[in-house]
C-alpha cells in the first residue's frame, strides 16, 4: 500500500477576491479552476486547493492560520509589492533563526507563512 499526499484545501467566502489574492497577488501558478474551487502548483506534486466554502460546517473553516508554509525566492521584493497592493499581514517581514520570514492575510482571513529559501 501506497499513501501520498494529493493536496490541502483551504476554504473561503469569496472565490473572486481569493482568485485575485492567489494568482495575481501571490502569482502561484493556477492548474485548474472551476465554479467553487482553485487548484495552485502543476508538476504532479502535492496541489494548494482554494474552495468555495458552500456547507454550513465549511464555513467556519475560512479564516484561520492554514498551518502552509510557502517558499520565496526573493521575500523582501514579494513583500513590498504585496504592501503596495494592500495585503494584509499578521506579521511582517522579520528576520528569524530558521531565515527570513512573514505571514499574510488572504482576503478572507487565512494566514499563510512565507518564508525565503
Amino acid at each position: 500500500m501506497s499513501i501520498k499526499m494529493k493536496n490541502m484545501v483551504v476554504f473561503v467566502l469569496d472565490l473572486e477576491k481569493a482568485k485575485q489574492f492567489y494568482k495575481d497577488q501571490l502569482k502561484l501558478p493556477l492548474v485548474q479552476e472551476s465554479p467553487t474551487m482553485m487548484e495552485f502548483f502543476p508538476g504532479g506534486g502535492p496541489t494548494l486547493g482554494v474552495a468555495l466554502a458552500m456547507h454550513d460546517a465549511a464555513k467556519p473553516l475560512a479564516g484561520r492560520h492554514t498551518g502552509i508554509t510557502l517558499t520565496v525566492s526573493d521575500i523582501e521584493a514579494l513583500c513590498k509589492e504585496l504592501t503596495a497592493a494592500g495585503v494584509q499581514f499578521a506579521e511582517p517581514l522579520e528576520r528569524t533563526p530558521w531565515g527570513k520570514m512573514a505571514v499574510v492575510t488572504d482576503p478572507d482571513g487565512n494566514q499563510f507563512a512565507l518564508v525565503e529559501g
